[in-house]
């Protein structure tokens, strides 16, 4: 079997443009639902409670206008999206994950969008790992999917079946070096 190197994946600048430039009409959306008058919302019937309408606007522009930003912020990193080798997977913002801790991969799927569940031996390590923000989103991963870490390609310049295959091909490969 042919020895599989370090394999780098970078971050699609066309689908993080992509999504930045989503978040500003979602945060435009939500700046519409805030400014929009009292009276005007109560004729409409659809929702007709002011504080309802306006509060969705604020929820609205504030969520996706952080996601706007983290994508910006994305566009200038020089970080790889993701890093496979033979000491395992180099995640972006998440640190090394080692073969050892990997039991094999999953898919998860919402409508079309798929991401690759990471099992891990050992969750918890990753649950608690990182500062508070990340820990959040680790339980909430962790609640939904059964790991605190899991891939999606929508950021990343490959496709996911593409990843889904070097994962496990690198996985294979390595685990046995690795225990």
């Amino acid at each position: 079997m042919q020895q599989l190197g370090e394999r780098v994946i970078e971050v699609s600048k066309t689908k993080i443009w992509i999504a930045v430039i989503g978040a500003l009409v979602f945060v435009w959306l939500g700046y519409w639902l805030l400014r929009l008058d009292a009276a005007e919302i109560e004729q409409n019937r659809r929702l007709d409670s002011p504080v309802l309408v306006h509060g969705l606007g604020v929820v609205t522009m504030v969520f996706f206008g952080l996601c706007g930003v983290v994508g910006f912020c994305k566009l200038f990193s020089t970080k790889p999206g993701l890093v496979l080798n033979r000491d395992g997977l180099l995640l972006g913002a998440g640190g090394l994950v080692p073969w050892s801790e990997i039991d094999g991969f999953a898919v998860f799927a919402v409508n079309r969008q798929r991401s690759l569940v990471v099992r891990l031996s050992d969750p918890q390590k990753y649950v608690e790992s990182g500062g508070a923000i990340k820990r959040v989103f680790n339980r909430m991963n962790y609640k939904l999917v059964g790991s605190p870490i899991t891939l999606a390609s929508n950021a990343l310049a490959i496709s996911f079946d593409e990843l889904h295959a070097l994962c496990i091909a690198y996985h294979q490969q390595y685990l046995e070096h690795a225990r």
